[in-house]
């Protein structure tokens, strides 16, 4: 078994995604991230594994700038996107694409607003088109693009909140697509699909890696981590545990560890399955 932190991995010539250098995070008297220490580089397509708990959903805040680290003995920053530790939303968004059911949840309330128009609202960074807000040719153009990559063009004119939950998913990617990001970061963006949107999905996923848009994949199910995934990290308690290739920690004793139950493993080509024993 490797040591804690161990980097399985070679260092390839590209640049840094995300660098987390002893970042912690407390909710109250408790450590959520505790001392967290990663480095992802672009093109590295990577899973976040971790039970419900490990602190994955506070790592996609702490990305997401809605939660900021402790500040460090040292004043050295512990938190870098793209090489740098200070960005404003609106640009961070330009580069790096965040999805996730608690962002779907927002657009429930939102009855009139068809797919097209919560595409074409992420150039204005809002939530539905303004009245005052002029959508030019270009604007149009790249919203269709994204939702034609997304297969849900056909769905353009559809209210959002008619779709099924992974058809809605997928026009939030599309939203995302719009700014034409180098990554995105996707929490459990599997939650709430059945067994046939879940492969329509991941299959759109797939495409996305493919066309060499950066995957970081936050999930707790090790079925979902597409083959275009080759690096898993593994958290638990707010800790590390593992960083490296997948092919290499995708064993029953690291994820035995990360789980915190025994589990079984099960490879089918480039798939992975895992049950409790």
């Amino acid at each position: 078994m490797n040591r804690p932190h161990e980097n399985l991995l070679p260092m390839p010539g590209t640049e840094p995604l995300l660098e987390l250098d002893e970042a912690s995070v407390m909710l109250g008297a408790r450590h959520v991230l505790d001392r967290l220490s990663l480095r992802i580089r672009l093109g590295e397509h990577t899973a976040l594994l971790g039970a419900n708990g490990s602190g994955k959903s506070t790592l996609v805040k702490l990305i997401d700038r809605q939660l900021y680290p402790l500040a460090r003995d040292d004043g050295r920053p512990s938190v870098r996107i793209f090489g740098r530790d200070r960005w404003s939303v609106a640009e961070l968004r330009g580069l790096l694409g965040i999805v996730s059911p608690a962002q779907q949840a927002d657009y429930a309330g939102e009855h009139g607003l068809t797919a097209y128009d919560a595409v074409v609202s992420a150039f204005f960074a809002a939530r539905v088109p303004g009245l005052d807000q002029r959508i030019d040719a270009a604007m149009a153009a790249r919203a269709g693009e994204a939702l034609a990559r997304m297969h849900v063009a056909h769905l353009a004119e559809r209210p959002l909140a008619s779709l099924s939950t992974g058809e809605a998913r997928r026009v939030l990617i599309a939203r995302a697509l719009v700014h034409r990001p180098r990554a995105l970061l996707l929490d459990e963006p599997c939650s709430g699909l059945d067994l046939v949107s879940r492969r329509h999905f991941l299959d759109a996923l797939r495409e996305l890696a493919q066309a060499g848009t950066t995957l970081l994949l936050v999930t707790h199910h090790i079925e979902e981590i597409v083959p275009e995934i080759g690096h898993v990290a593994m958290l638990r308690h707010g800790r590390l545990l593992h960083h490296g290739a997948k092919h290499a920690l995708l064993d029953e004793a690291r994820l035995g560890e990360t789980f915190g139950q025994p589990v079984q493993v099960e490879r089918r080509g480039e798939w992975y399955w895992a049950t409790l024993r």
